[in-house]
C-alpha cells in the first residue's frame, strides 16, 4: 500500500510538472529606433497565432499562456 501511495505521488508530480512546462510567459519592452523612447499602444502578436496585447506607458508587455 504505501509503494502505491508512493508511485501514485511521483505521478501526480511529474504530471503537475509536464502541466507547467508547457505554459511560457513573455515579458518586454518595444522602443523606438529612430530615438529610443519607448512605444505607447504598440500591438505585439505572437507570430502565426491570435495571441497579443498592447504596450504600456512605458512600452512594456507580457503575454502569458505562450503556446
Amino acid at each position: 500500500m504505501k509503494r502505491k501511495l508512493m508511485l501514485l505521488m511521483t505521478c501526480l508530480m511529474i504530471g503537475i510538472g509536464l502541466v507547467n512546462a508547457q505554459v511560457r510567459k513573455v515579458t518586454g519592452t518595444v522602443t523606438s529606433a529612430e530615438d529610443g523612447l519607448p512605444v505607447v499602444g504598440a500591438s505585439v502578436l505572437v507570430k502565426g497565432t491570435t495571441v497579443g496585447t498592447v504596450t504600456d506607458i512605458d512600452g512594456n508587455f507580457t503575454i502569458s499562456n505562450v503556446p
